[in-house]
């Protein structure tokens, strides 16, 4: 029989959860939500692929943008899409949460109709199935007759193969109708149907996760011990007890006289944000080590550290650990109960969890204000041409990029609205500045909290913030500096966008070999971890040397430099682009007045046209893109 090529396939439940923002306020009075990817069997096939293990997905979504999204989202994570039927009659279903207290968290779901309910066997393939070393059904999608057809077949068809049969008992009573729509939040209410309903699985299963009330449901008594016993009878099965802040408690065997006797693991003491989720998180946890065949106890580790790390955040599977993540946090323990306040494990989970960016990147920047201001106020004409020279600086780039990856561009809210949507049509990777131009000390552009603003930016975009420091700024300028950058960092880190921090140091003193280093390495000493670095051009191949030195000790995960151009020509920049070749972190450029200043001015005077403009633009960026895969060749060579 062919060796499997997926650790684990999970079937049923895909929503998209919107979970109110206001923590301790009545779902009621939620005023904003935050958007993520849902049900127990996404979850946990999420959970798993962020932990290394190979996993896919059966389920239904809508076609609609929200059935989209959760194809997109599991493929991003890795989760093998395959499975994913989209019902062209259905929508995808949603789950309303909130956060009332630490023992309340009120949970409304819209799932009449809806695509995963529809589930059948049909959706069901052979081949796919065989192609896993397990399949983890799940209790949900037990409580309608088709769906419980499609688990059945998945399960006949996994023991015809050899492959091992998990069991989630995840139990909604509000789905299975036994309680109101109003009882999302309900975990246990008694109901003997469905207990005979799940009795005639467990012979067929190989490991049978729940908490207490699961287990009483399943084992139709709600004594933990008898529930058991009775599942036992039925059962040669791993069974786990999940016993929330208490860890878990394992019976590979018979059934002993007390919980505490089975083989256990200990929780973590951690502050509970919301447990919803957390149950997922903990099955993941569990595969990671079951499937490799790790001790029980290694396993319970892992499931109690993924549950305690997910019961200390809001989100379900966009908070989920990654086995870097996970790593750490058993390397180094609990060093704050509220995890989410935890600024390294914080870090580490930011980086590891971040959209896929590609590994160069060549960007024409044109984020410029007072610049282009400046050209057409020489040339006599408005500032409203600012706006479409920068649309036709996209054209530029989109020529030059042809549709390949590693494109993109420093663009502005200011003149550069309609030009920033017209970025978004190409796939550009896009930066966008929120700093106010020239200002020194730093400041942002705009009233009120830097946050808000962000809010409304799309979540691709990446947040540009240029700061001028050199080491022998006086005291009182770098206070200020550091106070603003840590703002714009809280910012970025508070509504999931990533930053890109640039730094000149040349203007204002002079630039050694271990000046920008320097810089770097104090403010890595404030906490500040940018996803990106932007900086000028190095003296020497030593100056990049010690740059990367300093983000290589201070944050493995930085995505890398780009280098900026400071109006140099192009022959200088080219130049540029050798000196570093011997540091793999200068990852790419983003010039901007080196290929559209003298365009610019032409075409604000009206000695050039558009097409002219996008042609001469096009031609720069391009000698410059050129120049730099000619260097990221020689430096893989």
């Amino acid at each position: 029989m062919p060796a499997p090529t997926l650790d684990l396939i999970t079937i049923g439940r895909a929503s998209v959860d919107l979970y109110g923002q206001q923590i301790g306020g009545r779902l009621e009075d939620m005023a904003s939500f935050a958007k993520a990817v849902g049900g127990c069997p996404t979850n946990i096939a999420i959970g798993a692929s962020r932990l290394g293990l190979k996993a896919g997905l059966i389920t239904r979504v809508g076609d609609e943008a929200m059935g989209r999204f959760i194809r997109e989202q599991s493929a991003r994570e890795g989760v093998d899409t395959r499975g994913i039927r989209t019902d062209p009659a259905r929508l995808t279903a949603l789950a309303v949460l909130g956060v009332r207290d630490d023992k309340t968290f009120p949970l409304i779901f819209y799932r009449t109709d809806c695509a995963d309910a529809a589930l059948d066997e049909g959706d069901v393939d052979e081949d796919f199935i065989a192609s896993a070393a397990c399949i983890v059904v799940t209790g949900t999608h037990f409580a309608r007759p088709n769906t419980a057809a499609a688990q059945r077949k998945a399960m006949r068809i996994a023991r015809a193969h050899g492959r091992r049969v998990v069991f989630d008992i995840d139990y909604r009573p509000n789905l299975w109708g036994v309680a109101g729509h109003d009882a999302g939040e309900s975990r246990y209410v008694r109901a003997d149907q469905v207990t005979q309903s799940l009795a005639a699985l467990l012979p067929d299963c190989d490991l049978i996760v729940g908490t207490e009330e699961e287990l009483h449901i399943a084992g139709g008594s709600e004594d933990t011990l008898q529930a058991l016993r009775n599942i036992r009878a039925l059962s040669a099965a791993t069974l786990v007890c999940k016993r929330g802040p208490m860890g878990c408690v394992v019976f590979p065997g018979a059934i002993p006289a007390r919980l505490e006797d089975g083989v256990s693991g200990p929780g973590f003491p951690v502050e509970v944000y919301n447990v919803l989720g957390a149950g997922d998180a903990f099955m993941a946890g569990f595969l990671r080590g079951w499937l490799r065949q790790e001790p029980l106890e290694r396993c319970c580790t892992f499931a109690n550290a993924c549950g305690a790390i997910a019961v200390s955040r809001l989100l379900c599977a966009p908070e989920y650990a990654t086995w870097v993540e996970l790593e750490h946090f058993l390397a180094h323990g609990v060093t704050t109960p509220a995890l989410r306040k935890d600024a390294v494990l914080s870090h580490i989970h930011r980086a590891t969890t971040r959209r896929p960016q590609p590994e160069s990147l060549m960007a024409l920047a044109i984020d410029h204000r007072p610049q282009l201001a400046a050209m057409a106020a020489e040339a006599g004409v408005s500032a409203d041409r600012i706006g479409p020279f920068k649309q036709l600086a996209v054209q530029a780039a989109s020529r030059v990029a042809a549709g390949r990856p590693g494109f993109g561009m420093l663009l502005d809210g200011t003149y550069g609205r309609e030009a920033l949507f017209d970025a978004s049509h190409h796939g550009f990777w896009v930066a966008r500045p929120v700093e106010l131009p020239a200002s020194r000390p730093l400041d942002f552009e705009g009233q009120g909290d830097l946050g808000a603003h962000l809010v409304e930016w799309p979540v691709e975009q990446t947040v540009k913030c240029l700061c001028f420091w050199h080491p022998d700024d006086p005291a009182e300028l770098r206070s200020r500096q550091e106070r603003e950058l840590l703002r714009v960092h809280d910012a970025c880190r508070t509504v999931g966008r990533e930053l890109l921090l640039e730094i000149i140091a040349g203007p204002h003193g002079p630039l050694e070999s271990g000046t920008v280093a320097g810089i770097l390495d104090h403010l890595y000493g404030l906490g500040i971890r940018p996803d990106w670095w932007k900086l000028e051009p190095q003296a020497d191949a030593r100056a990049w040397a010690e740059i990367e030195q300093v983000i290589q000790r201070h944050d493995p995960h930085c995505r890398g430099i780009v280098m900026l151009g400071l109006d140099a020509p192009l022959p200088e920049l080219v130049s540029a682009f050798r000196a570093s070749a011997a540091t793999p972190l200068v990852r790419g450029f983003a010039v901007g007045r080196s290929i559209f200043a003298e365009p610019a001015r032409a075409w604000f005077a009206g000695r050039i046209g558009d097409e002219e403009a996008i042609g001469e633009m096009a031609q720069r960026f391009s000698t410059l893109v050129t120049a730099w895969q000619a260097r990221h060749h020689a430096a893989v060579a």
